[in-house]
């Protein structure tokens, strides 16, 4: 990565991370805080990070036979109140709404933290029979979760998500559905966004309200903490018996169908902030920065400079990569330092001797490294630098979690490890809640998952000693 710091207003993040991040946020014009307390703006350049976010995962999500619907946005207190154990999970976070027009509401109404309850209702409006599933859908909004402390992208009053809901005839569909949208989420985490995963199950204290079993990918940042990056969860037929929806299979018996429901929200780009970033800003994959080449005229004053970027500027435009030209009247230097500080990871310059010798100057956003192309090949040239780039950011990332991931025998090293290295702890773990408890109250970590790719590290609880054969992963997270 680049070392040499060149835009001071950003904190350094060995000196304060949380500063380094908020610095990051607003400095990069991603964020502007507004007046409701817990809520931030998203300024257009997050917003464009956030759409080409959504069009990667849209048409994975279409690929595999999904379809976008919008559910209201206010939930009705006594439809919520129909899952017990889901409306027990979300009321300390719950909004409420007790006024319409000036005049009291003859019953509440819940501004959607989630929408279960509302596609619980569609679903025992619209299933009658096994032709009429499976219900493949996704919604693509804004919930509201009243949290107490907030910080942008990772933890806000109103945030941005996808929320996938569908709904199957038997239990195996809805398992398998549960599974294959984890699987998508990962394959978007690592070959978009660059950011390897831990793939696993959540332990019981940690599922989803109503779940009955929640499956999540785990990043690790810079900083050694864990961000939860996606979930899929899945319900059996909980939700279908609370709100009674019922379809005649091909015996003509009368079943309850099995549910699903899975989300990514803008938190992944506070996961991406904290991955990739360095000390001059951000560094964003070029698979989905909103800017993946900024050309910059060197004296663009000279006669041909100008014309020459604009033309090179709608070539590369031609290629199909996402260009920009800034051909503004502040200095070369200012302005690589701020495209530095967007993260925008290719800079093309192009002055007049290199245009007297047909190149332009390349310079990679992530290690600092310039080279040279012959002009008439920039695109060629443009677009394998781009792809080196997108690998070195993942093998970064995979090298951070790989030295920040380490494993322990005993309570005792767990506790060191936490206070002393941070990062991923892999224990054995007999199960049971009260040692999860246990390990929480000893280290501070919390369970993250406990992964499908199971490795065998003895064979005995970390906390208790009971034989086991169970491996898992506890962490610091956001």
């Amino acid at each position: 990565m680049a070392t040499e710091k060149k835009v001071e207003q950003i904190t350094a993040r060995d000196v304060d991370f949380a500063q380094w991040y908020t610095d990051v946020v607003k400095k990069a014009e991603l964020i502007d805080y507004s007046s409701v307390k817990g809520c931030v703006i998203l300024r257009p350049y997050a917003h464009a990070l956030w759409e080409n976010i959504q069009r990667t995962l849209d048409g994975m999500f279409k690929e595999t036979g999904h379809e976008n619907v919008s559910m209201p946005l206010f939930i009705p207190e006594s439809l919520l109140q129909k899952e017990k154990d889901h409306v027990e999970g979300f009321a300390p976070e719950v909004a409420w709404i007790t006024h319409g027009g000036g005049e009291p509401l003859t019953e509440r109404l819940c501004v959607r933290p989630t929408s279960e309850v509302l596609f619980c209702e569609h679903y025992a409006h619209i299933i009658q029979s096994w032709r009429d599933l499976p219900k493949l859908y996704n919604q693509w909004c804004s919930v509201v979760r009243w949290e107490k402390t907030t910080r942008p992208f990772l933890r806000s009053r109103e945030f941005w998500w996808q929320e996938g809901h569908t709904i199957h005839a038997t239990r195996e569909e809805a398992e398998e559905e549960t599974l294959r949208m984890l699987n998508v989420y990962a394959t978007f985490a690592e070959e978009s966004l660059a950011m390897p995963v831990i793939k696993g199950q959540k332990t019981a204290s940690e599922r989803f309200a109503g779940a009955e079993n929640t499956y999540t990918i785990e990043c690790m940042m810079h900083d050694g903490q864990a961000l939860q990056s996606g979930t899929s969860h899945f319900f059996g037929d909980g939700f279908a018996r609370a709100f009674n929806i019922q379809f005649t299979d091909r015996n003509n018996t009368l079943q309850y169908p099995f549910q699903t429901s899975w989300g990514l929200s803008t938190r992944i780009i506070g996961g991406i902030i904290m991955t990739h970033g360095d000390d001059n800003g951000l560094i964003l994959p070029p698979r989905i920065a909103p800017v993946q080449v900024v050309v910059i005229p060197v004296a663009a004053h000279k006669p041909g400079v100008l014309d020459a970027a604009r033309a090179l500027c709608a070539r590369l435009r031609a290629a199909g990569l996402r260009v920009r030209l800034d051909d503004g009247d502040q200095s070369p230097g200012w302005k690589f330092a701020e495209h530095e500080m967007k993260g925008v990871p290719l800079r093309v310059e192009l002055g007049p001797r290199d245009l007297a010798e047909n190149r332009c100057v390349l310079a990679c956003r992530d290690t600092g490294a310039k080279q040279t192309a012959p002009l008439d090949q920039a695109e060629t040239a443009v677009a394998a630098l781009l792809e080196e780039i997108q690998a070195r950011l993942l093998d970064a990332a995979r090298t951070n979690l790989r030295e920040r991931t380490h494993t322990a025998a005993s309570l005792e090293e767990m506790r060191h490890i936490a206070q002393t290295r941070g990062g991923f702890v892999k224990t054995m773990w007999c199960g049971d809640g009260a040692c999860e408890e246990k390990v929480r109250e000893v280290t501070g970590m919390k369970s993250r998952c406990i992964p499908f790719a199971q490795e065998p590290l003895g064979d005995t609880c970390v906390c208790c000693g009971a034989k086991t054969d169970t491996m898992i992963y506890w962490g610091f997270q956001y």
